[in-house]
């Protein structure tokens, strides 16, 4: 089962990269010689989307984020690495000059149009 979990191109990924490529962006993906490796690299507005799902990233109040109900301090001690792993990630690239955006797999689902919105608000005001 494990073995198709995907890294990249999930399907929120290939959703905010449409919705991107729509509005007229244009963008890298999945740059190696950056800290993590983020999804979406918009090089000449300086900013870095990444795009999380819920449950492997534990977004806080959200009901996809459930903890298993078997080998539960496995699992805890796996997403907590995780989380830790996320945050350094987004402080490395901040250092470095870099805007992070973190999108979540929920909002892309339910609101996509305002998710892009957001983003395009944060892009505009750097622009």
């Amino acid at each position: 089962m494990m073995s198709r979990i995907r890294g990249e191109d999930t399907l929120p990924e290939k959703t905010m990269r449409r919705l991107l490529h729509a509005a007229g962006y244009r963008f890298r993906l999945h740059d190696r010689k950056l800290p993590g490796r983020p999804d979406i690299v918009l090089k000449r507005f300086g900013a870095v989307i990444l795009v999380h799902g819920c449950y492997w990233h534990r977004h806080p109040g959200c009901p996809d984020a459930a903890m298993p109900g078997t080998r539960i301090e496995f699992w805890k001690d796996k997403f907590a690495k995780t989380v830790e792993r996320d945050k350094r990630q987004a402080k490395a690239l901040k250092n470095l000059g870099w805007r992070v955006i973190t999108v979540w797999e929920c909002e892309i689902e339910k609101e996509p149009q305002a998710v892009l919105d957001n983003i395009l608000r944060v892009l505009g005001k750097f622009s």
